[in-house]
């Protein structure tokens, strides 16, 4: 019996725009892209499911939709804090797209995310909050289950926003949850520590991929 079997690999957001020449660049992106293939090609996981972030022009969590924002800002959005970004992963551009050296052949499902212009939405399980108070589902939790897919493996970017957020939607929803560290990188790597904390108060694993079993 594979030591994988009922496992999903979860790549988040792997998109040029988040590479060190995109629109919202994360550093160190870039270097997760090879060990991430190599991952995939080895056919340890049931499933393989990548998120991408698909944004309309004027989404709300961009600066340049609000007058007078500057990018990195914080505003109140329909009660908890957003941070403004520069505009990124716009629907049908290059930036949006995932990055050219995955191997695609290899993932079953692509959930794209913040397509509504009036949400964000950083997990792939769940939106951000909306005007109601609520968190719509995308529906990436339903089909994992309809898979038979008990274990959750995260990785991609960036660690302290859509990983995390992608994580901790996973446990909540009774996933074994794993985020392979050493295949994340951050947004503000100051938090680092912040944000293995948090997970690990979650009940989720954080590991190296190089711990996990041939």
């Amino acid at each position: 019996m594979d030591h994988r079997q009922g496992a999903c690999l979860l790549l988040v957001d792997l998109q040029i725009d988040f590479m060190p020449d995109g629109a919202l660049p994360v550093a160190d992106g870039d270097a997760l892209i090879a060990p991430i293939r190599s991952l995939l090609e080895s056919h340890g996981f049931d499933s393989i499911v990548a998120t991408q972030d698909w944004h309309p022009a004027r989404h709300i969590s961009f600066a340049s939709s609000h007058d007078g924002r500057k990018p990195f800002e914080t505003m109140e959005l329909y009660g908890h804090p957003q941070v403004l970004w520069p505009p990124h992963c716009v629907a049908g551009t290059r930036g949006a797209a995932l990055h050219p050296q995955l191997p695609l052949d290899k993932v079953s499902a692509i959930v794209r995310k913040g397509m509504d212009p009036t949400v964000d939405a950083y997990s792939g399980f769940r939106n951000n909050w909306n005007e109601r108070g609520e968190r719509p589902p995308t529906g990436l939790g339903g089909y994992l289950k309809e898979l038979g897919i008990v274990k959750v493996y995260v990785c991609g970017l960036a660690r302290d926003f859509c990983v995390r957020w992608t994580a901790e939607d996973a446990a909540a929803l009774g996933f074994e949850t794993s985020v392979l560290w050493d295949l994340t990188r951050g947004v503000d790597p100051a938090r680092d520590a912040e944000i293995r904390r948090a997970l690990i108060s979650r009940s989720i694993q954080v590991v190296d991929s190089t711990t996990l079993p041939p």
